[in-house]
């Protein structure tokens, strides 16, 4: 039984809106693959959209102009390792699931492959085509039609993140295999 409750599409941006590395799945017919995304974020709240950069010439990028849909899962730091080799490899002549042990769960609208292993959300996304940015900058737009987050460390629309689960504390790529994780929230206090 998935941990994962559904989140509110009007709170869907705030699972990204922090910057995390994201895993994008995509699955066009028997072809389906997992890649890390270091550029994403929310573009509209109603109705949910986001962009994220997915390189012209990905095995992603091909399945995702193919199927016009793509996942993101928001990986949490046990994930670093899964994320930094599924961001350092190609999946156009393997299946980086099998290949890494990665067990995907089917999305309930659009069927896409997404993770909760070591993960703390995900969200199902329709393509929105806007060529001029996906030729010109490699950024594809999505509608955010499902999302769901792990209840210990996203609830109510809202992060927490806190000692209790550091585990599913989110990843901030740095580059050449380094990554920051998310720490302990600070809470603003109003000023006079």
């Amino acid at each position: 039984m998935t941990p994962f409750k559904t989140v509110a599409l009007e709170h869907a941006s705030r699972l990204i809106n922090h910057g995390p590395t994201v895993l994008v799945t995509s699955i066009d017919g028997a072809r389906r693959n997992i890649m890390a995304a270091a550029w994403s974020m929310p573009v509209e709240f109603t109705p949910p959209r986001i962009a994220v950069v997915i390189d012209k010439h990905t095995f992603t990028r091909e399945l995702v102009m193919a199927s016009g849909t793509f996942g993101i899962c928001v990986p949490g730091a046990s994930a670093v390792d899964v994320t930094y080799a599924v961001g350092s490899s190609s999946g156009r002549d393997t299946d980086k699931f099998a290949e890494y042990g990665i067990v995907p769960i089917i999305g309930p609208v659009l069927g896409l492959p997404l993770v909760e292993t070591n993960c703390a959300a995900w969200l199902e996304c329709k393509l929105i085509r806007e060529r001029h940015t996906e030729d010109a900058y490699d950024t594809c737009f999505g509608e955010v039609v499902s999302a769901a987050a792990d209840p210990r460390v996203f609830n109510n629309g809202h992060w927490l993140f806190d000692a209790s689960n550091e585990s599913l504390h989110t990843l901030h790529h740095l580059g050449a295999g380094n990554f920051a994780r998310a720490s302990d929230m600070l809470r603003a206090k109003p000023l006079p």
